[in-house]
């Protein structure tokens, strides 16, 4: 197992290669971040499925992508706040992606959420990713 300094922009990469070389699933190390990550995925329409497999030494998460006509639902995947540079917004602050088209991931108080919902429930927090 290797020793990684931002288990996050691993799995955003992972999930990036794999949507663009047209595999059918993912799978990456589990943690509970990346679940939370996983199911927002899922809930924007980014990821057909998401399972976690807890058989085994280690425990993974197994993400099953979405294809549209051979054209994969993830276009574009970028980590923000890094860990040699945090960012943060405030509700105000929060940016839109693509004008829209595309979500941005922020860790609030109130747990992983999109940057619609953080807006809605009136919370700033770190901005992991933005997705489209």
């Amino acid at each position: 197992m290797s020793n990684l300094s931002d288990p996050i922009a691993d799995f955003l990469t992972r999930l990036r290669n794999s949507a663009t070389a047209l595999k059918a699933e993912t799978n990456a190390p589990y943690s509970k971040i990346k679940v939370e990550i996983a199911r927002i995925l899922k809930q924007e329409g980014y990821i057909s499925d998401y399972e976690v497999n807890t058989e085994g030494a280690f425990p993974e998460i197994r993400i099953k992508n979405k294809y549209v006509n051979r054209t994969p639902a993830i276009t574009g995947l970028k980590r923000v706040s890094k860990p040699g540079l945090r960012r943060y917004v405030g509700s105000q602050e929060i940016p839109r992606v693509l004008g829209g088209l595309g979500i941005s991931i922020l860790s609030t108080p109130r747990g992983i959420v999109t940057g619609r919902e953080a807006k809605k429930q009136n919370v700033g927090g770190e901005l992991l990713a933005y997705v489209w």
